[in-house]
């Protein structure tokens, strides 16, 4: 009968090789959470941070592990020795080991405490752009209010715009239950905590789409809960804000028309929780839908903006998202008499891509 051989060194070492290239792998910079490959002042002031400490445990490790190597073998006792000199009290190696502890800490609290206040206060407080961010179960409500009416406070979902190399500072909100604003390579995280309001700035310096997510555990779709942060010209940024301020385009196109019908209408009553500027639809519970057929995503960054993808959200959204609301609360999903028709999801979905 044949017996399992016990794994040799050889094997063990090249099992333990393998384990920890593979945890490097998390480390690649152009992964798109990685926080390695910083592109704005806070990002970048955390990952200095992150290299002070790490250095700090670095040098800790090495110290420690070398004495008590270099003990275990100094002091290994021999065929034939005797009970070791018994030593009680040192105070010389007391002092020490009080000391250089202390000195480790405080390499390591200062630039922490220097780095929490910078991230804490705006360096531009009263001129930068304000955006209020609001976090909701499991997606993303942005607000950008106008400087020169209160009244006209421009609400957008999912997709953060911002100007390059300029100061943003954000009020963040939660509707409901705990969630952390993070963008991997531009700041993060801080939590949106319900009737808590927080407040943090960033700044982007490299114009592209970057991707953020909820860093807080806050239900069954958590890690479905992310949006897209463009970093634009301050001229696209200025001509998108005019373009989002406007109202919806009337459709012209019959399906999109016959779409329009649906989406107000007493079977679907999409109006009831959507807002589209310049329509009847007016809602406040889920995310505002004025121009969202230019945005690169839906289902709060998790699908690009397709007309497959819209489709299978629309028709089961709970397969793309469990749990979200307009499933839990949309009559078309909970009454089998109401349920829309494939011809009525490609009505909605013209309907809502002609949304520019």
């Amino acid at each position: 009968m044949s017996t399992l051989k016990a794994p040799t060194g050889k094997l063990i070492t090249l099992l333990l090789l393998a384990i920890i290239g593979i945890l490097f792998t998390a480390c690649y910079p152009d992964n798109p959470q990685s926080t390695f490959d910083a592109t704005g002042p806070v990002a970048r002031s955390q990952l200095t941070l992150f290299w002070v400490i790490f250095w700090a445990a670095v040098f800790v490790f090495v110290v420690v592990e070398g004495i008590l190597v270099y003990a275990a073998f100094k002091y290994r006792r021999k065929p034939g020795d005797g009970d070791p000199h018994q030593t009680h009290g040192n105070t010389p190696l007391e002092i020490g080991w009080t000391i250089i502890p202390s000195i480790v800490l405080i390499v390591v609290a200062v630039p922490t405490v220097i780095t929490i206040f910078d991230n804490a206060n705006s360096p531009d407080p009263e001129g930068a752009l304000q955006v209020g961010v609001v976090g909701e179960q499991w997606w993303w409500e942005f607000n950008y209010p106008d400087p020169n009416d209160p009244d006209n406070t421009l609400i957008t979902a999912n997709e953060l715009h911002i100007p390059v190399d300029e100061v943003v500072n954000i009020t963040l909100d939660s509707r409901d239950v705990l969630h952390s604003f993070w963008i991997p390579k531009i700041a993060g995280k801080v939590d949106l905590v319900p009737n808590n309001q927080n407040t943090m700035w960033i700044k982007g310096e490299e114009t592209g789409t970057f991707y953020a997510q909820c860093a807080e555990f806050c239900g069954e779709s958590h890690a479905l809960m992310r949006f897209w942060v463009i970093v634009e010209t301050r001229e696209e940024f200025d001509a998108w804000l005019a373009s989002e301020r406007a109202d919806a385009i009337e459709p012209t196109d019959p399906l999109a028309k016959q779409g329009k019908a649906i989406f107000e209408g007493p079977q679907a009553q999409c109006w009831t929780c959507h807002t589209i500027k310049g329509t009847q639809a007016q809602g406040k519970i889920g995310p505002d839908l004025t121009h969202v057929g230019r945005r690169t995503h839906i289902a709060s960054g998790i699908r690009e903006n397709t007309q497959e993808n819209l489709t299978e959200w629309i028709a089961d959204p709970n397969a793309v998202k469990p749990g979200n609301i307009m499933f839990t609360q949309g009559q078309v999903y909970n009454d089998p008499q109401l349920a829309l028709t494939e011809a009525q999801v490609a009505a909605l979905v013209r309907y809502i891509q002609g949304l520019q």
